[in-house]
Protein backbone atom coordinates (compact mmCIF):
# COMPACT_ATOMS: atom_id res chain seq x y z
CA UNK A 1 0.00 0.00 0.00
CA UNK A 2 1.20 3.66 -0.72
CA UNK A 3 1.30 6.63 1.61
CA UNK A 4 -0.83 9.40 0.85
CA UNK A 5 2.83 11.91 0.77
CA UNK A 6 3.86 8.94 -2.10
CA UNK A 7 0.59 9.13 -4.15
CA UNK A 8 0.86 13.14 -3.67
CA UNK A 9 4.33 13.40 -5.34
CA UNK A 10 3.68 10.69 -8.23
CA UNK A 11 0.42 12.81 -8.85
CA UNK A 12 2.65 15.88 -9.47
CA UNK A 13 5.18 14.34 -11.48
CA UNK A 14 2.30 12.73 -13.86
CA UNK A 15 0.79 16.66 -13.77
CA UNK A 16 4.31 18.11 -14.60
CA UNK A 17 5.31 15.92 -17.41
CA UNK A 18 2.34 15.32 -19.43
CA UNK A 19 2.69 18.61 -21.61
CA UNK A 20 6.00 17.89 -22.14
CA UNK A 21 5.01 14.14 -23.59
CA UNK A 22 2.11 15.52 -25.41
CA UNK A 23 4.52 17.56 -26.94
CA UNK A 24 7.45 15.35 -27.82
CA UNK A 25 5.21 13.12 -29.38
CA UNK A 26 3.59 15.95 -31.42
CA UNK A 27 7.00 16.56 -32.57
CA UNK A 28 7.76 12.83 -33.20
CA UNK A 29 4.42 12.90 -35.76
CA UNK A 30 5.68 15.43 -37.97
CA UNK A 31 8.69 13.95 -38.10
CA UNK A 32 7.60 11.28 -39.31
CA UNK A 33 4.85 12.81 -41.88
CA UNK A 34 7.74 14.93 -42.76
CA UNK A 35 6.09 18.38 -41.72
CA UNK A 36 8.58 19.23 -39.49
CA UNK A 37 13.09 19.68 -39.57
CA UNK A 38 13.50 21.53 -36.59
CA UNK A 39 15.54 17.82 -35.01
CA UNK A 40 16.02 14.67 -36.47
CA UNK A 41 13.46 11.80 -35.67
CA UNK A 42 16.31 9.67 -34.02
CA UNK A 43 16.88 12.92 -31.43
CA UNK A 44 13.19 13.02 -30.62
CA UNK A 45 12.59 9.24 -30.41
CA UNK A 46 15.95 9.38 -28.24
CA UNK A 47 14.56 12.00 -25.71
CA UNK A 48 10.95 9.85 -25.20
CA UNK A 49 12.68 7.07 -24.55
CA UNK A 50 14.97 8.74 -22.43
CA UNK A 51 11.68 10.29 -20.87
CA UNK A 52 9.94 7.22 -20.15
CA UNK A 53 13.39 5.46 -18.24
CA UNK A 54 13.16 8.84 -16.29
CA UNK A 55 9.58 8.61 -15.50
CA UNK A 56 9.80 5.09 -14.30
CA UNK A 57 12.97 4.76 -12.30
CA UNK A 58 11.17 8.38 -10.48
CA UNK A 59 8.31 6.17 -9.87
CA UNK A 60 9.73 3.05 -8.96
CA UNK A 61 11.58 5.40 -6.35
CA UNK A 62 9.13 7.44 -4.84
CA UNK A 63 6.88 3.88 -4.70
CA UNK A 64 9.76 1.93 -2.76
CA UNK A 65 10.50 5.17 -0.07
CA UNK A 66 6.79 5.57 0.20
CA UNK A 67 6.03 1.88 1.27
CA UNK A 68 9.34 1.48 3.02
CA UNK A 69 7.94 4.53 4.60
CA UNK A 70 4.85 2.85 5.87
CA UNK A 71 6.38 -0.25 6.91
CA UNK A 72 8.92 1.55 9.28
CA UNK A 73 5.97 3.70 10.59
CA UNK A 74 4.14 0.53 11.54
CA UNK A 75 6.85 -0.79 13.65
CA UNK A 76 5.96 -0.22 17.91
CA UNK A 77 8.45 0.68 20.09
CA UNK A 78 8.92 -3.40 21.31
CA UNK A 79 9.78 -4.43 17.30
CA UNK A 80 6.18 -5.37 16.56
CA UNK A 81 5.46 -5.26 12.33
CA UNK A 82 1.73 -6.05 11.35
CA UNK A 83 1.10 -7.94 14.98
CA UNK A 84 4.15 -9.49 14.62
CA UNK A 85 7.01 -9.20 17.30
CA UNK A 86 10.26 -9.07 16.11
CA UNK A 87 12.87 -11.12 17.93
CA UNK A 88 16.42 -9.30 18.04
CA UNK A 89 19.37 -12.17 17.85
CA UNK A 90 21.93 -11.77 21.21
CA UNK A 91 25.64 -11.58 20.54
CA UNK A 92 27.16 -15.29 21.61
CA UNK A 93 30.29 -16.07 22.31
CA UNK A 94 31.35 -19.32 22.09
CA UNK A 95 34.43 -21.97 21.34
CA UNK A 96 34.98 -21.97 17.46
CA UNK A 97 34.58 -25.93 15.89
CA UNK A 98 37.32 -27.21 14.72
CA UNK A 99 37.27 -29.31 11.79
CA UNK A 100 40.15 -31.46 12.25
CA UNK A 101 39.11 -32.60 15.70
CA UNK A 102 36.17 -34.95 15.89
CA UNK A 103 33.83 -33.65 18.96
CA UNK A 104 33.80 -37.79 19.73
CA UNK A 105 35.93 -40.14 18.58
CA UNK A 106 34.90 -43.31 20.92
CA UNK A 107 31.35 -43.11 19.90
CA UNK A 108 28.97 -43.03 16.35
CA UNK A 109 28.07 -39.48 15.49
CA UNK A 110 26.63 -39.70 12.27
CA UNK A 111 24.44 -42.37 10.41
CA UNK A 112 25.33 -43.13 7.02
CA UNK A 113 21.69 -41.50 6.00
CA UNK A 114 24.19 -37.93 7.51
CA UNK A 115 21.44 -38.12 11.00
CA UNK A 116 23.28 -36.51 13.91
CA UNK A 117 23.77 -39.39 17.04
CA UNK A 118 23.28 -37.00 20.12
CA UNK A 119 26.06 -37.87 22.96
CA UNK A 120 27.17 -35.35 25.24
CA UNK A 121 29.99 -33.67 23.72
CA UNK A 122 28.32 -33.32 20.65
CA UNK A 123 26.43 -29.97 20.81
CA UNK A 124 26.42 -26.79 22.19
CA UNK A 125 23.42 -26.25 24.81
CA UNK A 126 23.45 -22.10 24.41
CA UNK A 127 23.87 -22.05 20.70
CA UNK A 128 20.69 -24.14 20.26
CA UNK A 129 18.63 -22.55 23.01
CA UNK A 130 19.25 -19.36 21.13
CA UNK A 131 18.07 -20.78 17.78
CA UNK A 132 15.33 -22.29 18.97
CA UNK A 133 14.15 -18.81 21.22
CA UNK A 134 14.72 -17.02 17.95
CA UNK A 135 11.62 -19.29 16.52
CA UNK A 136 9.95 -19.26 20.01
CA UNK A 137 8.99 -23.01 19.29
CA UNK A 138 6.79 -25.09 21.83
CA UNK A 139 7.18 -28.19 22.93
CA UNK A 140 4.37 -30.75 23.57
CA UNK A 141 5.52 -34.37 25.77
CA UNK A 142 2.91 -36.63 25.95
CA UNK A 143 3.15 -39.28 28.71
CA UNK A 144 0.40 -42.34 29.65
CA UNK A 145 -0.42 -42.49 33.35
CA UNK A 146 -3.25 -45.44 33.33
CA UNK A 147 -4.03 -47.36 36.44
CA UNK A 148 -1.30 -47.99 38.78
CA UNK A 149 1.03 -45.80 36.11
CA UNK A 150 -0.47 -42.98 38.10
CA UNK A 151 2.10 -43.53 41.09
CA UNK A 152 5.37 -42.64 38.33
CA UNK A 153 3.39 -39.25 37.14
CA UNK A 154 4.46 -37.08 40.19
CA UNK A 155 8.02 -37.53 40.10
CA UNK A 156 8.10 -37.63 35.70
CA UNK A 157 6.69 -33.88 36.32
CA UNK A 158 8.92 -33.15 39.72
CA UNK A 159 12.20 -33.81 37.60
CA UNK A 160 11.11 -33.04 34.25
CA UNK A 161 10.68 -29.59 35.20
CA UNK A 162 14.10 -29.16 36.96
CA UNK A 163 15.77 -31.01 33.18
CA UNK A 164 13.13 -31.09 31.22
CA UNK A 165 13.27 -27.67 27.60
CA UNK A 166 14.22 -25.50 30.61
CA UNK A 167 13.55 -21.71 28.99
CA UNK A 168 11.55 -22.99 26.48
CA UNK A 169 7.64 -23.32 26.49
CA UNK A 170 6.34 -26.98 27.29
CA UNK A 171 2.94 -28.48 27.38
CA UNK A 172 2.59 -31.54 29.29
CA UNK A 173 0.01 -34.04 27.81
CA UNK A 174 -1.02 -36.36 30.61
CA UNK A 175 -3.49 -39.64 28.89
CA UNK A 176 -5.25 -41.21 31.96
CA UNK A 177 -7.81 -42.96 33.31
CA UNK A 178 -7.79 -41.54 36.64
CA UNK A 179 -8.16 -37.37 35.98
CA UNK A 180 -8.96 -36.14 39.25
CA UNK A 181 -5.38 -37.75 40.60
CA UNK A 182 -3.20 -35.88 38.58
CA UNK A 183 -0.60 -34.46 41.09
CA UNK A 184 -0.56 -30.44 41.28
CA UNK A 185 3.48 -29.47 40.68
CA UNK A 186 4.68 -26.39 40.18
CA UNK A 187 5.40 -25.22 37.19
CA UNK A 188 8.16 -23.04 35.30
CA UNK A 189 6.91 -19.49 33.64
CA UNK A 190 5.53 -21.20 29.81
CA UNK A 191 4.31 -24.34 31.04
CA UNK A 192 1.20 -26.03 31.81
CA UNK A 193 -0.47 -29.88 32.47
CA UNK A 194 -3.46 -31.08 29.92
CA UNK A 195 -5.14 -34.22 31.36
CA UNK A 196 -6.53 -35.59 28.51
CA UNK A 197 -9.25 -38.45 29.72
CA UNK A 198 -8.76 -42.29 27.96
CA UNK A 199 -10.62 -45.36 28.69
CA UNK A 200 -8.92 -48.03 31.27
CA UNK A 201 -7.15 -50.57 29.76
CA UNK A 202 -7.21 -54.21 31.14
CA UNK A 203 -3.41 -54.42 30.65
CA UNK A 204 -0.43 -52.73 30.01
CA UNK A 205 0.08 -54.31 26.65
CA UNK A 206 -3.54 -52.66 25.62
CA UNK A 207 -1.66 -49.33 26.86
CA UNK A 208 0.85 -49.98 24.47
CA UNK A 209 -1.59 -50.77 21.70
CA UNK A 210 -3.51 -47.92 21.63
CA UNK A 211 -0.76 -45.81 22.42
CA UNK A 212 -0.28 -44.98 19.22
CA UNK A 213 -3.94 -44.54 17.88
CA UNK A 214 -4.52 -42.04 20.85
CA UNK A 215 -1.39 -39.57 19.88
CA UNK A 216 -2.31 -39.95 16.51
CA UNK A 217 -6.13 -39.27 17.66
CA UNK A 218 -4.86 -36.33 19.78
CA UNK A 219 -2.72 -34.73 16.99
CA UNK A 220 -5.06 -34.31 14.60
CA UNK A 221 -7.83 -32.44 17.30
CA UNK A 222 -5.30 -31.08 19.12
CA UNK A 223 -1.31 -31.25 19.04
CA UNK A 224 -1.31 -29.64 15.45
CA UNK A 225 -2.72 -26.40 16.43
CA UNK A 226 -0.84 -26.34 19.84
CA UNK A 227 2.09 -27.44 19.93
CA UNK A 228 5.24 -27.73 17.21
CA UNK A 229 7.14 -30.76 18.34
CA UNK A 230 5.65 -33.84 20.16
CA UNK A 231 8.03 -35.80 22.56
CA UNK A 232 6.42 -39.25 23.81
CA UNK A 233 8.07 -41.01 26.99
CA UNK A 234 7.22 -43.64 29.26
CA UNK A 235 6.17 -42.26 32.47
CA UNK A 236 7.58 -45.10 34.80
CA UNK A 237 11.41 -42.75 34.31
CA UNK A 238 13.01 -39.99 35.74
CA UNK A 239 15.22 -37.21 34.51
CA UNK A 240 18.33 -36.78 36.16
CA UNK A 241 20.05 -34.31 33.99
CA UNK A 242 19.61 -31.74 30.76
CA UNK A 243 17.12 -32.85 28.05
CA UNK A 244 16.56 -29.84 25.88
CA UNK A 245 16.60 -28.61 22.21
CA UNK A 246 19.37 -30.92 21.33
CA UNK A 247 16.70 -33.80 20.59
CA UNK A 248 14.34 -31.73 18.21
CA UNK A 249 14.00 -32.42 14.43
CA UNK A 250 11.22 -33.82 12.41
CA UNK A 251 11.49 -37.51 13.04
CA UNK A 252 13.86 -39.34 15.99
CA UNK A 253 14.10 -42.25 17.78
CA UNK A 254 16.12 -43.08 20.64
CA UNK A 255 18.92 -46.17 20.79
CA UNK A 256 17.63 -49.15 23.23
CA UNK A 257 19.63 -49.06 26.21
CA UNK A 258 19.94 -53.21 25.80
CA UNK A 259 20.60 -53.43 22.22
CA UNK A 260 23.27 -50.33 21.53
CA UNK A 261 26.40 -52.39 20.49
CA UNK A 262 24.93 -55.32 19.10
CA UNK A 263 24.26 -56.40 15.81
CA UNK A 264 21.54 -56.29 14.11
CA UNK A 265 21.59 -60.44 14.25
CA UNK A 266 20.71 -60.12 18.36
CA UNK A 267 17.36 -57.54 17.98
CA UNK A 268 14.61 -57.90 19.13
CA UNK A 269 12.54 -57.23 15.63
CA UNK A 270 8.97 -59.11 14.87
CA UNK A 271 10.56 -61.86 13.29
CA UNK A 272 7.80 -63.20 11.68
CA UNK A 273 6.65 -62.37 7.91
CA UNK A 274 3.28 -62.60 8.36
CA UNK A 275 3.40 -59.24 10.49
CA UNK A 276 3.34 -55.80 9.29
CA UNK A 277 6.36 -55.19 11.83
CA UNK A 278 8.26 -58.15 10.14
CA UNK A 279 11.99 -57.05 9.92
CA UNK A 280 14.43 -60.25 8.22
CA UNK A 281 17.91 -60.86 9.90
CA UNK A 282 19.69 -59.32 7.48
CA UNK A 283 18.00 -55.55 7.97
CA UNK A 284 17.85 -53.23 10.24
CA UNK A 285 20.22 -50.09 11.78
CA UNK A 286 19.46 -49.79 15.00
CA UNK A 287 17.24 -51.08 17.48
CA UNK A 288 14.93 -48.25 18.88
CA UNK A 289 13.11 -47.77 22.17
CA UNK A 290 9.42 -47.68 22.31
CA UNK A 291 10.02 -45.41 25.50
CA UNK A 292 11.40 -41.90 24.07
CA UNK A 293 10.38 -41.00 20.34
CA UNK A 294 9.10 -37.92 18.62
CA UNK A 295 9.17 -35.03 16.18
CA UNK A 296 7.63 -32.48 14.54
CA UNK A 297 3.45 -33.16 15.07
CA UNK A 298 3.20 -33.56 11.66
CA UNK A 299 5.73 -36.39 11.35
CA UNK A 300 4.69 -37.78 14.84
CA UNK A 301 1.20 -37.74 13.22
CA UNK A 302 1.86 -39.92 10.56
CA UNK A 303 4.33 -42.02 12.10
CA UNK A 304 1.74 -43.19 15.07
CA UNK A 305 -1.72 -43.69 12.17
CA UNK A 306 1.15 -45.80 9.95
CA UNK A 307 2.09 -47.77 13.45
CA UNK A 308 -2.06 -48.20 14.30
CA UNK A 309 -2.58 -49.36 11.06
CA UNK A 310 -0.01 -52.03 10.85
CA UNK A 311 -1.40 -53.12 14.50
CA UNK A 312 -5.10 -53.48 13.06
CA UNK A 313 -3.74 -55.41 10.33
CA UNK A 314 -2.17 -57.29 12.57
CA UNK A 315 -5.12 -57.58 14.41
CA UNK A 316 -7.43 -58.87 11.84
CA UNK A 317 -4.71 -61.63 11.35
CA UNK A 318 -4.54 -62.24 14.86
CA UNK A 319 -1.37 -61.28 15.19
CA UNK A 320 0.06 -59.47 17.72
CA UNK A 321 4.02 -58.31 17.54
CA UNK A 322 6.40 -59.21 19.77
CA UNK A 323 7.10 -56.15 21.52
CA UNK A 324 3.90 -54.68 20.20
CA UNK A 325 4.16 -50.92 19.46
CA UNK A 326 8.04 -50.95 20.04
CA UNK A 327 7.97 -53.66 16.85
CA UNK A 328 6.06 -51.20 15.02
CA UNK A 329 8.10 -48.35 16.10
CA UNK A 330 11.26 -50.09 14.55
CA UNK A 331 9.75 -51.39 11.09
CA UNK A 332 8.73 -47.53 10.94
CA UNK A 333 11.92 -46.16 11.31
CA UNK A 334 13.76 -48.41 9.20
CA UNK A 335 11.85 -47.29 6.10
CA UNK A 336 11.48 -43.74 7.07
CA UNK A 337 14.83 -42.91 8.70
CA UNK A 338 14.90 -40.68 11.60
CA UNK A 339 16.62 -37.45 10.94
CA UNK A 340 18.39 -37.35 14.40
CA UNK A 341 18.63 -40.35 16.41
CA UNK A 342 18.79 -39.58 20.34
CA UNK A 343 22.08 -42.06 21.92
CA UNK A 344 21.17 -44.02 25.19
CA UNK A 345 22.03 -41.37 27.84
CA UNK A 346 18.72 -40.27 27.14
CA UNK A 347 17.21 -43.59 27.95
CA UNK A 348 18.93 -46.01 30.41
CA UNK A 349 18.20 -48.37 32.92
CA UNK A 350 20.93 -47.66 35.79
CA UNK A 351 19.99 -50.73 37.93
CA UNK A 352 20.52 -53.00 34.98
CA UNK A 353 23.00 -51.41 33.30
CA UNK A 354 25.10 -49.95 35.81
CA UNK A 355 27.04 -46.75 34.53
CA UNK A 356 29.56 -47.24 31.62
CA UNK A 357 32.23 -44.90 30.82
CA UNK A 358 30.52 -44.07 27.10
CA UNK A 359 28.30 -42.83 28.94
CA UNK A 360 29.30 -39.56 30.17
CA UNK A 361 25.54 -37.83 31.28
CA UNK A 362 22.63 -40.15 32.63
CA UNK A 363 19.81 -37.48 31.53
CA UNK A 364 16.61 -40.00 31.53
CA UNK A 365 16.54 -43.47 33.66
CA UNK A 366 14.23 -46.19 34.90
CA UNK A 367 12.52 -45.68 37.92
CA UNK A 368 13.32 -49.18 40.40
CA UNK A 369 10.02 -50.92 40.26
CA UNK A 370 8.04 -54.32 40.45
CA UNK A 371 7.15 -55.33 36.85
CA UNK A 372 4.27 -57.42 38.04
CA UNK A 373 3.26 -55.29 40.68
CA UNK A 374 2.52 -52.82 38.31
CA UNK A 375 1.72 -54.51 34.74
CA UNK A 376 -0.09 -56.89 36.52
CA UNK A 377 -2.63 -54.62 37.92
Amino acid sequence: MVSPQGSDLLQLMANDIEHLSVCLLVIWVSLVKGKTKCCSLHTVTFLLVTLFLVLSGTGFRILGNSMLGSRQAGVGKRGELDGLQAVEPSRMVYGQPKVLTPCRSDVLVLTPWLAPVVWEGTFNTDVLNEQFRLWNATIGLTVFAIRKYMVFLELFLQTAEKYFMVGHRVTYYVFTDRPADVPHVPLREGRRVEVLKVPGALSWQEVSMHRMEMISNFSQQRFLREVDYLVCMDVDMKFCDHVGVEILSPRFGTLHPGFYGAAREAFTYERRPQSQAYIPRDEGDFYYAGGFFGGSVVEVLQLTTACHQAMVVDQANGLEAVWHDESHLNRYLLDHKPTKVLSPEYLWDRQKLGWPPVMKKLRFVAVPKGHLDIRGS
